[in-house]
């Protein structure tokens, strides 16, 4: 078969035939009396290896090692491409999400996009005094999505501190990215998102935070719950009154209480939710202890009467605490 026809065949051109015979990849089996090149079959099946091969990604160099090395290990080869495709990969996708997060800038001009392309750069730096600075500069300068990577991923707590300010003033596509967070499967991740979350201002990040009451981490319902109810919303009072008993962050959750306890039903409510549970016969003494010391912060008559009660509770380290808070409630 004459190039032409191996051309047209294979789809390889004839140019790239004689490219192929220069390197010693394949050489036509014979001639015409013409002079004119004669591939046979197995010249043409060696061409279709060679096609094969490409397509793989191996270079002509490697490919011409592959066919004729008898000893050739192709596991070897293909373990070596899998590592080379994949780190290309990664190459490829961190650069099409730093375009992406210049293009979400939408900048005007050169000078933009290399001042955007420099603060990309800091929040990803090793150092934590230039992150700070990345976090701390103009907000509209900075990518939100890249914000919130790098707060996710922060473990610095005066750099993240920085970044959670930024956040607070990025606007409202921060929320819902914060929210992804949530979702994964590092706790310290997890922990952060929230964290973020419990920063920012407005309706969106509220929604989010009453959605992450829901959360199957302590951790993230916790944060939500003392966001929420310094915020004077009484869907975190359930989860606030479950940190009291168990004791994580009871100071705070007794604060956010007291919070709001501000407004007179929601404060008698609070005191009949505590008094509940110092009721219960699974109680123990320490978290008794802790409702009596958050009932301190509640004002209203329900509180009070509770407290009379429990000055005279069994539990001498509840009678004391709550003869002390009847005291200072007498004083005011």
């Amino acid at each position: 078969m004459l190039i032409g026809e191996v051309a047209r065949r294979s789809g390889v051109s004839a140019r790239m035939l004689r490219h192929y015979e220069s390197l010693g990849l394949v050489s036509p089996s014979g001639r015409t009396g013409s002079g004119y090149r004669e591939y046979s079959g197995e010249d043409i099946r060696r061409i279709f290896h060679i096609e094969s091969l490409r397509s793989l990604g191996l270079s002509l160099r490697e490919i011409g090692r592959a066919l004729d090395d008898s000893g050739f290990t192709p596991s070897v080869l293909v373990d070596d491409l899998i590592r080379r495709t994949r780190e290309r990969i990664a190459a490829e996708t961190e650069l099409l999400t730093r375009l992406c997060r210049i293009d979400a800038v939408d900048p005007v001009g050169w000078e933009e996009v290399l001042q955007v392309v420099a603060l990309l750069q800091a929040l990803e730096s090793k150092s934590a005094d230039a992150r700070q600075r990345a976090a701390l500069s103009s907000v509209d300068q900075v990518p939100v999505q890249a914000l919130v990577d790098a707060a996710l991923s922060e473990t610095d707590p005066y750099v993240a501190g920085a970044m959670r300010w930024a956040l607070a003033r990025s606007g409202d596509d921060g929320p819902a990215l914060l929210a992804q967070g949530l979702g994964s499967p590092v706790a310290a991740v997890r922990e952060r998102a929230v964290q973020s979350l419990a920063e920012m201002p407005g309706s969106e990040a509220a929604g989010r935070l009453r959605e992450a009451l829901a959360h199957p981490d302590d951790v993230v319902r916790g944060y939500a719950a003392l966001a929420l109810g310094t915020r004077g919303a009484a869907e975190a009072l359930p989860t606030l009154i479950d940190m009291i008993v168990a004791g994580r962050n009871d100071t705070d959750a007794a604060d956010a209480l007291s919070v709001l306890a501000s407004d007179p039903a929601t404060a008698d409510r609070i005191a009949e939710k505590l008094v509940d549970h110092l009721a219960r016969d699974t109680s123990e003494a320490p978290a008794r202890g802790r409702l009596t010391q958050a009932l301190a912060g509640i004002p209203g008559p329900t509180a009070s009467g509770a407290l009379v009660e429990l000055s005279h509770d069994a539990d001498r380290a509840v009678a004391l605490t709550a003869a002390y808070v009847l005291q200072l409630r007498d004083a005011r």
